[in-house]
C-alpha cells in the first residue's frame, strides 16, 4: 500500500507537545514541557459552567457562536483595547484559538501564496499553511538586549509578490516576547504598503509581565481593517481544556474564515461559552492575580535554572523561558530533551523543532512555568543533577 497520507502533510508527524507529555507520563517525569496550568480556573466560571448544562445548554450553539459570548467579547475588545466589533457581523466563535488560525489561513490562502511568520512559531502555524498549500516563509527571531526580536530588514525582504498574509503573534510563544509599538509599527507600515492581512494570535494577551503593555496590532492606525485578531479563553482562564477561541474582523474577513469553519467543527461547546461570556465581564481580577502569580513562577523558575546551570532568558509574557543549554556542556535541545527524563526526571520542550532553520534554535530549550510552586522546585532540584 502507498503512504495514505498527503504529501504536504507528511513532514507531520505527532506534535513534539504530545511525544513530551507521553514521554513525561512513561517516565514519571514532571513535566515543564505542554503550556497547560495544574490549577483551575475561577470556580465562579466554572460553577456558570455547570449551571448551563443542567439548564439545558447541551445542543449545538449557532454557527458564529452565542450571542451572549460575542457580545462579551465586543464588551472586552472595546474597554481594553478601544476597538469596536459588532457581534453580529465582526466576531466569530471558534474550536480554541488554533482552529481560529488554521480557518483563517484555509480562508484567506490560494496554493502558492506565502504567509510570513516569525520563527520559532508555534508548531500549529505551519501545519495550517501546509493544508492550505501555501507556503510559510519564516523570519528568525535572535536574542538582542535580553530578548527575542526580529530584524525589520529582514522582514521587509521576506516579502514577494505570492505574500498574503503576515502570522503575527504576541506575546510570543516560544520566546516570551511581547512586540513593542515600535515592532508592530514596522509589521503595521509593511502590510499597509504591500496589501496584506495580519492574522494575529493574542491568546496570552492577558498573561504580560512587569507592567509590559500588550498592544494589539489591530490598534495601530490602519490596521483594523486588514487584521484578524484572535485570542482565546484557555490561558486567560486556565481552562485550556475548554477550547474556547474567536476571531474578531471586519465583516468580510469574518465572513471568509466562517464559511471554513462552519466545515470544520460547526460550532462549539455552549456551555463553555456561556460560562466564558460571564467570566469576560467578571473575573478579570481574577486573571490580574493569576497574572501575578505567574510572574512569581516565571522569576522561581529563572533562579533555579540559573542555579541548575542553565543561560536563561527573561520572558515578558506567555508561560515560557528560554534557556541556553550550551553552559551545561549540551549543544542539541532535542537530544537533550529526549534524554532529560532519564538524566533528571524532567520534561521540557526542544525549541528547535520550531524554526525553518533548526540549527538557529538547536540550543535553545523551553520550560513552562505555569505549575504549581512545589512542582517548579522539585523541578529544580532535578535539574541541578546535570551540572553534577
Amino acid at each position: 500500500m502507498t503512504e495514505p497520507l498527503v504529501s504536504r502533510m507528511r513532514a507531520f508527524g505527532t506534535t513534539i507537545f504530545a511525544e513530551m507529555s507521553a514521554l513525561a507520563v512513561q517516565t514519571g517525569s514532571i513535566n515543564l514541557g505542554q503550556g497547560f496550568p495544574d490549577t483551575d480556573g475561577p470556580a465562579a466560571m466554572l460553577d456558570r459552567a455547570v449551571e448551563a448544562i443542567g439548564s439545558g445548554a447541551n445542543q449545538y450553539p449557532p454557527g458564529p457562536g452565542m450571542l451572549d459570548l460575542r457580545q462579551a467579547i465586543s464588551e472586552h475588545r472595546s474597554a481594553h483595547y478601544g476597538l469596536s466589533y459588532d457581534p453580529a457581523g465582526e466576531i466569530l466563535v471558534t474550536v480554541g484559538a488554533t482552529e481560529a488560525v488554521a480557518a483563517s489561513v484555509l480562508a484567506l490562502c490560494e496554493p502558492g501564496d506565502e504567509v510570513i511568520a516569525f520563527e520559532p512559531y508555534y508548531d500549529s502555524y505551519a501545519a495550517s499553511i501546509a493544508l492550505a498549500q501555501a507556503r510559510l516563509v519564516a523570519v528568525t527571531m535572535r536574542p538582542e538586549a535580553g530578548r527575542f526580536t526580529f530584524d525589520p530588514d529582514e522582514l521587509r525582504a521576506a516579502v514577494t509578490p505570492r505574500t498574503k498574509a503576515i502570522l503575527v503573534n504576541s506575546p510570543h510563544n516560544p520566546t516570551g516576547t511581547v512586540f513593542t509599538r515600535e515592532e508592530l509599527a514596522v509589521i503595521a507600515e509593511l502590510c499597509q504598503e504591500r496589501g496584506l492581512i495580519a492574522v494575529t494570535d493574542e491568546v496570552y494577551e492577558h498573561l504580560a509581565f512587569d507592567g509590559v503593555e500588550h498592544i494589539p496590532l489591530a490598534t495601530l492606525p490602519g490596521m483594523r481593517e486588514r487584521t484578524v485578531m484572535i485570542s482565546s479563553a484557555g490561558k486567560t482562564f486556565s481552562v485550556t481544556g475548554w477550547k474556547t477561541g474567536w476571531v474578531c474582523a471586519p465583516p468580510a474577513l469574518v465572513t471568509a474564515v466562517q464559511t471554513v469553519k462552519q466545515f470544520l467543527t460547526f460550532t462549539s461547546s455552549a456551555p463553555w461559552q456561556l460560562a466564558v461570556a460571564y467570566a469576560l465581564r467578571h473575573e478579570l481580577g481574577w486573571v490580574a492575580a493569576l497574572r501575578a502569580g505567574l510572574q512569581d513562577k516565571r522569576d522561581r523558575l529563572m533562579e533555579g535554572l540559573a542555579a541548575a546551570g542553565f543561560s536563561v532568558l527573561k520572558p515578558a509574557g506567555t508561560y515560557f523561558v528560554q534557556t541556553d543549554i550550551r553552559p551545561l556542556g549540551f549543544e542539541d535541545g532535542l537530544e537533550l530533551t529526549r534524554r532529560l527524563p532519564g538524566l533528571a526526571g524532567v520534561v521540557a520542550i526542544p525549541t528547535q523543532v520550531f524554526y525553518d532553520h533548526p540549527e538557529r534554535g538547536r540550543h535553545f530549550v523551553r520550560f513552562a512555568f505555569c505549575k504549581k510552586d512545589e512542582v517548579i522546585d522539585e523541578a529544580v532540584t532535578r535539574l541541578k543533577r546535570l551540572s553534577a
